[in-house]
Formats: C-alpha cells, sequence, structure tokens
C-alpha cells in the first residue's frame, strides 16, 4: 500500500457496497483500525446490501455508524428491507439516491461539520441498466449542489454516483469536474483501476468495489448463481462466507480548495 502524504487536509475513506453479515462484520472491525493507522477523518460507506444482500436496516444502520462510518450512502436496493421506510427521516446520515422525485421520503445529501471544515456528501443514481429509472442525475446534482452552496460555504463535495455503466459514471465524474472533490462509483461490485485526479482537481474512481466474500460472484454463493444461469430457473440467492475483500478508495482533500491532492485504491483481504 503506497502511503498518501501526511498534512492537514482532510482524510476521506470511503468503502464500497458492504455486502451481508460478512462484509458488516469485517467493515466493523476494519474501519477503528484503518482510522488510526492511516490519519482518516471522515468515512463514508456504502450500505445498501448489508442486510442479507438486499437493502439495509435501521439495526444494521446504527450498528456501521457505531463503527466509524461518518455517513451511510446506498442504491436501487434502498427500499428492499420495509422498515428503513420509517427510518430513513430519522437519520440524516443514511442517504437514498438524490435524484428520486422531490417527495420522496429521506434526503440525498448531507452536510457534517468536521475541525477541517464543512463536509457535503452526495448519493446520486445513474439511469442507465438501472431500475427504476430516475431523474436525470446530473441535473439532480446541479440542483443539489446549487441548495448546499446557496446558505454554507462548502468546499469539500464527496460524490458516490451508484450506476451500472461505467461511461455514465466516468461521463458525470468529467461533468462535476472542478465543482466536487471526488466522484466514486458503486453498484457493480467490482473495484476499477482507474483512480486518478482530473485537471479540475476532482478525485475519480469509477466504481470502488465491494466489502463482501471473495469466493462468491459479486458476493452471492456461486452455486445458485450458475444453476439459474444454466437452468433459467428461480434460485434462492444467499450471501456467500468465508474471507473477504474490502475495497475502497482513501483521499486527501485540501480543505482550503476542495479539490482532491492524493488518492489510493484501498484493496485488502479480511478473514472473518
Amino acid at each position: 500500500m503506497n502511503e498518501l502524504p501526511h498534512t492537514n487536509n482532510l482524510r476521506l475513506l470511503f468503502l464500497g457496497d458492504v455486502v451481508g453479515e460478512p462484509g458488516r462484520k469485517a467493515v466493523g472491525d476494519f474501519l477503528p483500525k484503518i482510522r488510526e493507522s492511516r490519519g482518516v477523518d471522515f468515512t463514508v460507506v456504502n450500505g445498501e446490501n448489508a442486510a442479507g444482500g438486499r437493502g439495509i436496516t435501521p439495526k444494521i444502520a446504527i450498528g456501521l455508524l457505531r463503527a466509524g462510518a461518518t455517513v451511510i450512502t446506498t442504491g436501487d436496493h434502498i427500499w428492499d428491507q420495509k422498515e428503513i421506510i420509517d427510518y430513513l427521516p430519522t437519520e440524516p446520515r443514511l442517504l437514498r439516491p438524490l435524484n428520486y422525485p422531490s417527495n420522496t421520503i429521506g434526503q440525498g445529501s448531507v452536510v457534517l461539520e468536521t475541525d477541517k471544515g464543512s463536509v457535503a456528501v452526495l448519493n446520486a443514481q445513474g439511469r442507465t441498466f438501472m431500475n427504476p429509472p430516475l431523474e436525470n442525475p446530473l441535473l439532480a446534482i446541479d440542483a443539489e449542489l446549487e441548495l448546499i452552496r446557496k446558505d454554507t460555504d462548502v468546499r469539500m463535495v464527496f460524490v458516490d454516483f451508484h450506476a451500472e455503466a461505467t461511461s455514465e459514471t466516468i461521463a458525470t465524474g468529467r461533468y462535476l469536474d472542478g465543482r466536487v472533490s471526488a466522484v466514486v462509483g458503486t453498484h457493480t461490485h467490482v473495484q476499477t483501476a482507474d483512480e486518478q485526479i482530473f485537471p479540475g482537481g476532482t478525485g475519480f474512481l469509477c466504481d470502488a468495489g465491494m466489502c463482501g466474500p471473495s469466493e462468491s460472484i459479486l458476493g452471492r454463493q456461486i452455486e445458485p448463481i450458475l444453476e439459474r444461469m444454466c437452468t433459467s430457473t428461480p434460485r434462492a440467492m444467499p450471501v456467500a462466507k468465508g474471507e473477504v475483500d474490502i475495497r475502497g478508495v482513501l483521499l486527501d482533500i485540501d480543505s482550503s480548495t476542495g479539490k482532491t491532492v492524493g488518492i489510493e485504491r484501498i484493496a485488502e483481504k479480511f478473514n472473518n
């Protein structure tokens, strides 16, 4: 692991889709260790697959926050666990994609204060190959940024873009270059190797990957998925067990400009 420079900049850790109990356990043990060893100031975790691989519950959300997540983002599985509907409006640190219709419960962004300045986290969902198709994410992000910056002087802005198509995620990153600190993709559970800082100072990684079982198909047991593919008949697809891949990205953000000045992929193993 290449060390990022130790500075007074904000160090933000983002972890990709947490899959089921194995992912939750690994993240719960990993977060305190990396926060101490790498001087992490702010942690964002995508938790939309944390409940048995589909959705998130209030209990799981509380557990991730207690383990060290500052903000939890989600995606297309946000509504899969029905008890989240009553909880979502009560916890501003748990986000759903912001490009749902305006009357949808919950919120797609949050601004939190740190000793290094205000940090905004935005959660948006792509439209290509995604269900349900939501409002235009680029226009929704524009509107959210305008709203956030109308009354606050927020320079540091992190965007979790939950999308299937790499082209849509890359286009979103380019669109936002120079206007947000970082754009990192989620949803595919496969970490990409294209970490970079765009010319305007926006850090980018097309997909952070997942925090889920290594011997699996995107965190699920292998055999049921192969049976389903071979027979075209429904199969339960339980979360796999065993060693867990922890995938994400570590960012150094200049707190005075909001630009990313260092970016490093996180790719580690955790034995449950």
